[in-house]
């Protein structure tokens, strides 16, 4: 195996679950700040392009959630439109936001329905950005 290849796999390990939980950084911060979601999913997409190139294409995809970037994106859709319903049901415009806070040890946390859209957001956004490069790469190998 060449240096550089081992290099690359080297290091695509640990840096593969630094991207992913500084995406779920941005993700939760994001609902209340600039960023967010869309954001976010494109940090998850770009740790799935980093393990495809390191590895192959076939590994990426069994490290994504759900095994397959449509499922993803799917269940990342039918989120989305489900932090809509509680405003539907409560009778107010669809995608009215509700919030609460959640007191933890040093600080409260805010959290709300944008939340929800949010990760709904960022699992479409991964999913499909993942199944798109992912299937590009699969014409290279």
């Amino acid at each position: 195996m060449q240096n550089s290849v081992l290099l690359l796999r080297k290091t695509a390990r640990p840096l593969y679950w630094i991207v992913l939980l500084t995406s779920v950084v941005i993700l939760l911060r994001g609902h209340n700040e600039p960023g967010g979601g869309f954001i976010a999913g494109l940090l998850a997409a770009s740790a799935s392009v980093l393990w495809a190139i390191a590895f192959s294409t076939r590994q990426a995809l069994k490290k994504l959630p759900l095994s397959s970037p449509l499922n993803l994106a799917a269940s990342g859709l039918l989120l989305a439109a489900a932090a809509g319903l509680p405003a539907l049901l409560s009778g107010n415009a669809f995608l009215y936001h509700f919030w609460a806070t959640i007191p933890l040890f040093v600080f409260d946390y805010k959290i709300s329905t944008v939340l929800l859209f949010d990760l709904g957001v960022y699992l479409c956004i991964w999913g499909v950005v993942s199944g798109y490069a992912v299937m590009l790469l699969q014409t290279t190998e």
